[in-house]
Formats: C-alpha cells, sequence, structure tokens
C-alpha cells in the first residue's frame, strides 16, 4: 500500500480514537455506579491498550477499528447509565410496552460484529483460508467470547455482596434465561456479519500491507 493511502488510513484510525476518547471521558462523568461503570468499561479499555501498544507491529484493517469503536462506545453507554437504564431503550420500552430495556440485548446483537475482527486475526495469523472452516471456527471463538462474557457476569454476583452493582452489572431484569438470550443473539450477530461485510473486509485486507 503506497504511502499516501497508509497515512489516509493512519488518520481515519486516529479519528476513531479521538470519537472513542471522547465518548470515555463523557461516560466517567457522573456515571449511575462507579464500581458497575468500572466493571463494565474494563474490558473494553484493556483490548484499546492492546490496540494502540501493538498499533505498529500487527495493524488492523480500518473495519476492523470501526467495528471495535462502536463496540466500545457501546459498553461505555451501557457503563454510564448501567445497560438497563439507557435512555433511549427505556423511552422504547414505554413506547411500544415492552417488559424491559433491551439495550444489552442490542449490544450482544452488535457484539457479534466482533467476528469480523476475529476473521481478520485468523487469516492473517493462521494458516486458514477463506471458506467453511474459516467461517465455522470464527463463529465458534466469538459465540465462546460471548459465554465467557456471561460467565464473568455470573461470577461477579457469587463473589459480590448481592448489591446493586452486582445487579447493575448482571443486568437480568428479572429473566432468568437472559445469559442464554444474550449468547443467542451473538450468535445470530456473528453469522449475519459474516454473511454480510467478508466481501468488504476482503476488500479492505488487500489494502492491508
Amino acid at each position: 500500500m503506497n504511502k499516501v493511502g497508509k497515512g489516509k488510513r493512519s488518520k481515519v484510525n486516529f479519528s476513531l480514537l479521538i470519537v472513542v476518547t471522547i465518548v470515555f471521558i463523557w461516560s466517567v462523568i457522573k456515571p449511575a455506579e462507579y464500581l458497575s461503570w468500572l466493571a463494565e468499561v474494563i474490558p473494553a479499555v484493556v483490548v484499546i491498550i492492546i490496540l494502540i501498544a501493538t498499533y505498529h507491529k500487527f495493524r488492523l484493517t480500518t473495519l476492523s477499528y470501526l467495528i471495535i469503536a462502536i463496540l466500545s462506545i457501546l459498553t461505555f453507554i451501557g457503563g454510564h447509565y448501567t445497560y438497563s437504564e439507557v435512555p433511549l431503550f427505556n423511552w422504547i420500552k414505554e413506547e411500544f410496552h415492552l417488559q424491559r430495556n433491551n439495550y444489552d440485548r442490542f449490544g450482544h446483537f452488535l457484539k457479534g460484529l466482533a467476528a469480523i475482527v476475529v476473521r481478520e486475526i485468523l487469516i492473517r495469523m493462521t494458516p486458514l483460508s477463506k471458506g467453511a472452516w474459516l467461517f465455522s471456527i470464527t463463529t465458534s471463538i466469538t459465540l465462546a467470547i460471548a459465554a465467557l462474557y456471561e460467565i464473568i457476569e455470573w461470577l461477579s454476583t457469587k463473589v459480590s455482596t448481592g448489591g446493586r452493582v452486582s445487579k447493575d452489572f448482571l443486568g437480568m431484569q428479572g429473566d432468568k434465561w437472559d445469559a442464554q438470550w444474550d449468547m443467542s443473539l451473538a450468535l445470530v450477530g456473528s453469522i449475519l456479519a459474516l454473511i454480510f461485510f467478508s466481501k468488504l473486509h476482503d476488500k479492505f485486507l488487500k489494502n492491508i500491507k
């Protein structure tokens, strides 16, 4: 890739980082509960730090950075309000007479976009080639990540005192099948992401070098 292309891509990536940083700063200002906010945003912050540290050694496509930015912003918003109290989805709940605030369901569905990032890492770092095996393994890893997150949420209820922070982080809203819903939506999201964005992703991959 020529220097002009690399420079343009770097500017876009830097702009994404600026936007994410602004939302992060906003999210830390008077959140609903600081400990709940901390529990929610730590994974995203760790990922961002790793991406910054490895940027010059292993630079992802701009599409992958865009996806990571979107998912980070979703996390920061959820951490600020708690996932069960995001205002827009409270309005949707009241307007359409729903039983729950569905921001967490929306977020887990969009987490399926992470399949594109997983796909990129597998293509660039393993012998896997494009095809059924890549699709299957990418989907499986994405689902495993979603399941790991649910296990962490469950463990948080076991090691905490059972107060508001634990309930906010778990975000079940009275639904005993909440974890299964979250994992199922992440799975559906990952399958749809791979179906609709793989060709676009391939175009970005051609320009990565």
